[in-house]
């Protein structure tokens, strides 16, 4: 399947060469609040840690190379390194690339109490633990996943798909990624904020983005404090 895409109309102040906002749907603002659930290793797995500012990515590269011997029992270096995203959203146009492939998504259970499942193989039972049972069962039995049924999610109404925010609503999104629903008021008072008084300096543009751009804009996010106009400009100039 073609990776998805999605359009976002930028409104750019030409004199000083930035971003001034950009009328984002429900799609854009669901990817851009998803990226506050990123654990900090997925983030380094998506940005690679050649790309990484501070150290947080050494820490990352020593972990990878411990051995598991050093680590505790019930634990594993993967629990870590490719943590499991529990956000309930569901988003056809998510932006960045699936860092696990679905087999690698395990969960398992005891086999006396079913109801309790860790993504940790072999961890002990937390209900035998607290029952106070002197044969501690383990989780050790995997859980089989029913095949995903792909017209739950893109036939249905964009407001009905998941998500953060509701659809049928436009957005604007500054160039630092404030939020807020689209608005004359908010967009004249932004305005005012730039000292945009000739009109005539700005200039509506309309851009793609898809996993690549997805991908940049996580970079920006955390190293810039004008992320639009770091991932665009450059590509319109």
């Amino acid at each position: 399947m073609a990776a998805s895409k999605m359009s976002l109309k930028l409104l750019i102040d030409s004199k000083h060469n930035k971003v001034v906002f950009a009328e984002a749907g429900k799609d854009f603002v669901d990817f851009l609040l998803s990226l506050l659930a990123l654990p900090v290793g997925t983030v380094i797995r998506l940005l690679t840690k050649s790309t990484m500012t501070g150290c947080i990515a050494n820490l990352y590269e020593s972990l990878e190379k411990l051995d598991e011997s050093y680590l505790q029992p019930n634990q594993n270096k993967d629990s870590i390194l490719k943590p499991t995203i529990t956000t309930q959203v569901t988003n056809p146009n998510f932006l960045l690339p699936d860092t696990k492939k679905p087999e690698d998504r395990k969960f398992y259970y005891c086999s006396s109490h079913p109801g309790y499942v860790s993504g940790i193989h072999n961890s002990v039972c937390s209900h035998c633990r607290s029952q106070g049972y002197g044969n501690l069962r383990h989780l050790s039995e995997e859980v089989e996943f029913a095949a995903a049924n792909d017209s739950t999610s893109t036939d249905r109404p964009t407001s009905e798909r998941g998500g953060y925010v509701k659809g049928l609503v436009t957005y604007m999104v500054t160039g630092d990624l404030s939020v807020f629903p689209m608005s004359m008021v908010s967009g004249v008072g932004l305005l005012n904020k730039f000292d945009i008084k000739d009109f005539g300096v700005l200039e509506e543009k309309v851009v793609e983005l898809g996993i690549n751009e997805g991908l940049e804009l996580l970079k920006a996010s955390l190293l810039s404090k004008d992320a639009l106009t770091a991932v665009f400009l450059p590509k319109l100039n």
